[in-house]
């Protein structure tokens, strides 16, 4: 079987979401288009209209600064971890990339 560089995220236990610089969503890989599935097609869509105005300030500073974000939800009975970063085109910030991943209640912890 040959793999794609390209299919592979469709294909992993993670919600891949990705925005331009502006926060118009460019990508959903099928996981997280089935988290939202409720929302309907969001490709296209600005994230920043789906967010508290807290939320978008952290947006904008990541996309400002280069900085990362993460934490922690329960929702629906499961715990998430969330991390989103900026992507870079050329060494510029080109947009972000937001990567939601189910995470056990109790997890290990290794210090290595």
């Amino acid at each position: 079987m040959e793999i794609s560089a390209l299919q592979w995220p469709d294909d992993i236990n993670c919600a891949v979401t990705v925005c331009d610089i502006n926060g118009v969503i460019k990508y959903m890989n099928r996981r997280a288009k089935e988290t939202f599935a409720a929302h309907g097609d969001l490709i296209g869509k600005n994230l920043f209209e789906c967010h508290s105005e807290e939320s978008r300030a952290k947006i904008r500073h990541m996309l400002a600064t280069g900085d990362s974000n993460a934490y922690t939800i329960s929702k629906n009975g499961q715990r998430k971890v969330i991390y989103q970063t900026p992507w870079r085109c050329g060494g510029v910030i080109a947009g972000m990339v937001e990567i939601s991943m189910v995470v056990p209640e109790s997890m290990p912890h290794y210090i290595r």
